[in-house]
C-alpha cells in the first residue's frame, strides 16, 4: 500500500483530520477507567488486576511504536493507519468475546495485546506526516492531531458510561459495549485512512514551506547513541508517570476521596470527571504544544515537570478537604501530560531534524510503555496495601502522590541536561538510506 501523494493544490490543513480521526479513536484508552468498577464486580477482579489490560496496552504501545517506527516511516501514514484500525477493532472485538464467556486473559490479551498494538502504530502514524507538511509549526501541527489522543475519552467516557447503563454491568452488557465500541471506532478510524495524503518532495501547498530536509539530521540509529535521546526518555517517562497514575484511576480516585464526606461522589459525577481529565488532557496537547513554539521546548517541560510536582503535593496536602482544589489540581497536572506527549516531536525535531524523526519518536514511546505499567502500579498497588492495612478514602493514596513527586523532580533535572547533539552523530546527505548513512559514519569515525 504505497503512500497517497497529495495532488497539486492540495490543502495541508486537510492531514490534521485524517490524524484526528485515529487519534480520536485509540484515545479510548484514557477512559478505561470506566470499565474497572463494573469488570470489578462482574469477575471478582481485584483493582490492580482490572489496570492489567490497560497497562498491557500502553506496554504494546510503545513496544510497537518503537519496533514499527521504521516500518510506518518507509510504507507511509496510510498502510499504518490500516494496520491500527485492524488491530485496535479487532481488540475490542476479543474483549467482547472474553466478557460473554468470562475469560479474563481473553480481554487482556484482546484489548491489551492486539489493541495495544493498534494503539502504537496508529499513535506515530501522522507524525512524521505531519512535520513535514508543517515544518513551520511542528508544535501545532503535532498538537492538533495528539490532542485527538487525549480527547478520545471525552467522548468515550460518557459514551461507555452510558452503554453500560443501558446495556446492564455484568459480563454481558460489558461485552455488548465492547462489541459497539469496536464496530463504531473501524467506521471512524476508516475516514483516516481515505483522506490522509503526503506531501510533494517540493513546495506541498499554498503557504507551507517546502519540505527539504535542512539543518542537521540525525538517523534513528544514531539518536540511540547520543546521551539526549536517554534524558529525553527520562523525562517523557517521568511526565507521562505522573499524569497515567491519576488517569487510570480516575473514577475510584475522586469516590475514594471524597467518600467519607458530607457529599460523597455518584458514578455519574466520577464518569464526568474522567471526561474533564480528558478535556484538559486535550486541551494542553493543543494549547501548550503551541505555547512551546514561542517559549522553546526545554522552558515549556520546565513548567510540565515543576509546576506539576506543586500541583502533586497540593493535592496530598489540601485535595479531601476541597472538590475544586482536587479537580482543579488534577486538570492541570493532565494537561501537562497531555502537551508532554504533543510536544515531545517538535522537541526531537529540534534536536535530531525531520530525517527519520517518525523513527525516533517511535522508539522514544518505550518510555511511554514503562510508564504505562509504573503509574497504574506505584497507585493500585500502594492502594491496594493500604486497604489491607484498614485505611480507607484519601489515606489510599498519600504515599503513591509523594512518589510521583519524586519522579517529576527526576524528570526536572534531566530536562535541564539536554544540549544540542553533537556534530559527529549528524548525517551529512539526509537523502540517502540509512543504512548507507550509518555505514559511511562508522567508516567516518575508524579511520
Amino acid at each position: 500500500m504505497s503512500p497517497p501523494v497529495a495532488p497539486p493544490g492540495w490543502s495541508r490543513w486537510l492531514v490534521p483530520p485524517a490524524a484526528l480521526a485515529v487519534h480520536l479513536s485509540i484515545g479510548q484508552a484514557y477512559a478505561w477507567s470506566v470499565f474497572k468498577p463494573p469488570l470489578e464486580s462482574a469477575l471478582g477482579l481485584s483493582g490492580t488486576q482490572s489496570a492489567l489490560p490497560f497497562q498491557l496496552g500502553i506496554v504494546m504501545l510503545g513496544l510497537s511504536a518503537a519496533f514499527g517506527g521504521t516500518l510506518v516511516e518507509r510504507k507511509g501514514p496510510r498502510w499504518a493507519m490500516t494496520v491500527a484500525l485492524i488491530c485496535f477493532s479487532s481488540g475490542f472485538l476479543l474483549s467482547a468475546l472474553g466478557a460473554a464467556t468470562e475469560q479474563y486473559w481473553l480481554i487482556v490479551f484482546g484489548y491489551g495485546f492486539v489493541g495495544g498494538v493498534g494503539l502504537g502504530i496508529g499513535y506515530i502514524s501522522p507524525v512524521s506526516t505531519l512535520i513535514k507538511w508543517f515544518p513551520d509549526r511542528p508544535g501545532m501541527a503535532t498538537g492538533i492531531a495528539i490532542m485527538g489522543f487525549g480527547g478520545g475519552a471525552l467522548i468515550a467516557s460518557p459514551w461507555s458510561a452510558q452503554m453500560l447503563e443501558s446495556f446492564g454491568g455484568d459480563n454481558v452488557g460489558i461485552a455488548l459495549a465492547f462489541l459497539v465500541h469496536g464496530l463504531t471506532y473501524a467506521v471512524f478510524m476508516l475516514l483516516g485512512v481515505l483522506l490522509v495524503r503526503v506531501p510533494r518532495t517540493a513546495q506541498p501547498a499554498a503557504g507551507a514551506p517546502a519540505a527539504a530536509l535542512t539543518g542537521p539530521q540525525v538517523s534513528a540509529r544514531g539518536a540511540l547513541r547520543t546521551p539526549q535521546f536517554w534524558l529525553l526518555w527520562l523525562v517523557l517517562c517521568m511526565n507521562v508517570t505522573a499524569g497515567i497514575g491519576i488517569l487510570e484511576k480516575a473514577a475510584p480516585m475522586i469516590t475514594d476521596f471524597f467518600a467519607d464526606t458530607s457529599a460523597p461522589v455518584s458514578v455519574t459525577a466520577a464518569a464526568g470527571f474522567v471526561a474533564l481529565l480528558s478535556a484538559a488532557n486535550m486541551a494542553g496537547r493543543i494549547g501548550w504544544s503551541s505555547t512551546s513554539d514561542l517559549i522553546g521546548r526545554k522552558n515549556i517541560y520546565r513548567l510540565y515537570l515543576g509546576v506539576g510536582a506543586l500541583m502533586y503535593a497540593l493535592i496530598a496536602m489540601f485535595g479531601d478537604s476541597s472538590k475544586p482544589l482536587f479537580v482543579l489540581c488534577a486538570l492541570v497536572i493532565l494537561s501537562f501530560y497531555g502537551g508532554g506527549f504533543a510536544t515531545v516531536p517538535a522537541y526531537l525535531k529540534d534536536l535530531f531534524g525531520t530525517y527519520q524523526v517518525g523513527a525516533i519518536h517511535g522508539r522514544l514511546l518505550t518510555a511511554w510503555s514503562t510508564a504505562g505499567v509504573l503509574g497504574p502500579l506505584i497507585v493500585n498497588w500502594v492502594a491496594d496495601r493500604q486497604e489491607e492495612a484498614g485505611r480507607h478514602g484519601s489515606s489510599l493514596y498519600g504515599l503513591s502522590f509523594m512518589i510521583m513527586i519524586g519522579l517529576l523532580v527526576v524528570g526536572f533535572v534531566a530536562n535541564e541536561l539536554v544540549r544540542p547533539v553533537h556534530p559527529r552523530h549528524h548525517v551529512s546527505r539526509p537523502d540517502e538510506t540509512k543504512e548507507a548513512a550509518d555505514e559511511r559514519r562508522e567508516q567516518h569515525e575508524s579511520a
